[in-house]
């Protein structure tokens, strides 16, 4: 039989897969038959190796597609909890804390229902200690503050029924006093400042003149204890600038809303010294908590008038002198916090934004975690499981929870105590929350919910656990989230700033405000005390008088 030389070919069935006959056939049909066995064998071998991959990319694929899915559903399960549900972090592992009052019910008798109200400032005359304790003893209304001022309203009998029967005149043996809360609505009103001049009668010297007090703002009519209202309406009832124009034009005083603003500004510029004293206490301790949210400034140089800004705040101070600032910045970049805490060297608490990465590697700044953030994202995973399901989200959370229970309980005690409780206690439950995390991180998709808490619980770790070296160091962020909240809820109101001075100004307002509220000061009486002397203080001393904690409650009780 003649030789036949064969073309090397491939078979478009199964394209780069297929078998390669060789260039010389055997001429032995026994040889050619094994041969082809062999190639059909290793055609065969071949196509279960692809059709092996194949099917191990469906199931990769079909898996990432399930995973994908899921998280589609837990994205919009989150959502929808978000918008529709309750905003309430509480989870069942919580009821306990209830069961209290239950307890006590239980073991109290019912003659302790009636509540004891502190007695008035001034007993009435005639009525002993012992008849005022029965007669507060039936109600449970809370007794008005003693410090509000009260105007006495005499209701007498008239004459003529105070003739008993018998023809003899009756005399008084007591009285019944019940009190009534009232108001006296914003009174606008023009304060006349009339200053005397004196002259010689026969000319021999210029004539005199009474000097008037000096004014935060010289060049506007608005009193200093009008601008103190202003601020308080504004920064503290979250009442915007538009409708505190309508609420003087209700009493006929037309004031634009423009230069409503300008007062602020120009109060705020005034107020500047008090708020730089305020950043030196701040910056003077070694713990600082640090938040930021967003603002819009409708003109800024080079922005759209849509762009978000950022409203930065800052907490801290030493013990029983708490300070809060705020800043105004166009920008959430890391040279921010570095421009504010330049110079600082501490502790700073803060979330998990990388907007505080730079100032972590700043020589002596040590960065610490916040603990609510990390609990918040499994309280997220908690809430995408079916109703009345528990999983590993909840796991976490009560190894959480005793953590706060700890804390808790440490509330009063010294710093060194609280060191010694957390190293005796809180040390072994984060043992028992790094074992479980490292058990439960590598079995769950990165990209669920759930994922995702776990995967910044394990990269935030080193910094969430650093509170326990020292017993004055927080455990969460929450400080500073409490002091940005009426922020947060007085933008609601007024939406947005115009310009970069008045978010400027709006910061430096919100900063002595939230810091006078911090010092259990009312700020409205503190604003005014200060306007009414800020135009005559000229030395460091006079402005530190002027701090919040430097004052007492009788100095700003005046009229």
């Amino acid at each position: 039989m003649p030789q036949r030389t064969a073309v090397p070919r491939s078979n478009p069935a199964v394209g780069v897969c297929a078998s390669v006959l060789p260039e010389q056939l055997p001429d032995d049909p026994a040889a050619l038959k094994a041969l082809l066995l062999a190639q059909q064998q290793a055609f065969e071998a071949r196509e279960a190796e692809r059709q092996a991959a194949f099917d191990a990319r469906e199931a990769e694929l079909q898996k990432a597609f399930e995973a994908r899915i899921l998280e589609i559903y837990e994205q919009l399960r989150l959502a929808r909890r978000r918008m529709f549900g309750p905003s309430s972090e509480s989870h069942a592992g919580q009821g306990w804390l209830f069961d209290e009052a239950e307890a006590l019910a239980a073991s109290a008798p019912e003659a302790d229902d009636t509540a004891t109200l502190p007695p008035p400032a001034t007993e009435p005359s005639g009525q002993t200690p012992a008849d005022a304790g029965k007669k507060k003893a039936r109600g449970k209304r809370k007794p008005l503050p003693i410090e509000l001022p009260r105007i006495d309203v005499i209701h007498d009998v008239p004459e003529a029924e105070r003739t008993c029967a018998c023809g003899t005149p009756m005399v008084e043996i007591g009285q019944d006093v019940s009190e009534q809360l009232d108001i006296v609505p914003m009174q606008v009103r023009v304060l006349r400042h009339i200053k005397k001049r004196y002259g010689c009668p026969k000319g021999d010297q210029a004539p005199v003149s009474a000097r008037a007090p000096a004014q935060v703002l010289p060049k506007s009519n608005a009193s200093n204890d009008l601008l103190a209202m202003l601020l308080v309406t504004k920064y503290v009832d979250g009442l915007p600038l538009a409708r505190f124009e309508y609420v003087l034009a209700r009493a006929g005083v037309l004031v634009p809303r423009q230069t409503l603003a300008r007062w602020v500004i120009g109060t705020a510029r005034a107020l500047q010294p008090v708020a730089n004293l305020m950043r030196d206490v701040l910056l003077g301790h070694d713990v600082i908590h640090m938040d930021e949210t967003p603002v819009q400034v409708l003109k800024e140089p080079g922005r759209a008038a849509t762009s978000k800004s950022q409203m930065w705040v800052q907490r801290g101070g030493p013990p029983g002198r708490p300070v809060i600032l705020f800043e105004y910045d166009p920008s959430r970049a890391q040279a921010v916090p570095l421009r504010l805490l330049e110079g600082w060297k501490g502790h700073l608490m803060a979330d998990g934004l990388e907007s505080y990465g730079a100032i972590a590697f700043t020589e002596g700044v040590t960065r610490l975690g916040c603990w609510v953030h990390a609990r918040r994202r499994f309280v997220d995973a908690g809430k995408v499981l079916p109703e009345g399901k528990r999983g590993r989200a909840h796991e976490a959370l009560a190894l959480i929870g005793k953590l706060y229970a700890i804390e808790k309980e440490a509330r009063e005690l010294n710093d060194a105590e609280r060191l010694a409780l957390r190293q005796s206690r809180s040390r072994a439950v984060i043992g028992e929350l790094r074992g479980w995390l490292d058990q439960v991180l590598p079995t769950v998709p990165p990209t669920s919910i759930l994922g995702g808490a776990l995967g910044y619980l394990h990269r935030q770790w080193p910094r969430l656990t650093r509170y326990l070296e020292r017993g004055d160091l927080p455990i969460d962020n929450n400080p500073a989230e409490n002091a940005i909240r009426p922020f947060v809820v007085g933008r609601k109101a007024w939406l947005f700033s115009d310009t970069q001075a008045g978010a400027r100004a709006s910061a430096l307002i919100y900063s002595l405000i939230e810091t006078a509220k911090a010092n259990n000061v009312e700020p409205y009486l503190w604003l005014r005390h200060v306007l009414r002397a800020l135009p005559t203080a000229t030395t460091v001393e006079h402005f530190e008088a002027l701090l919040p904690w430097s004052l007492k409650a009788e100095q700003l009780i005046t009229a």
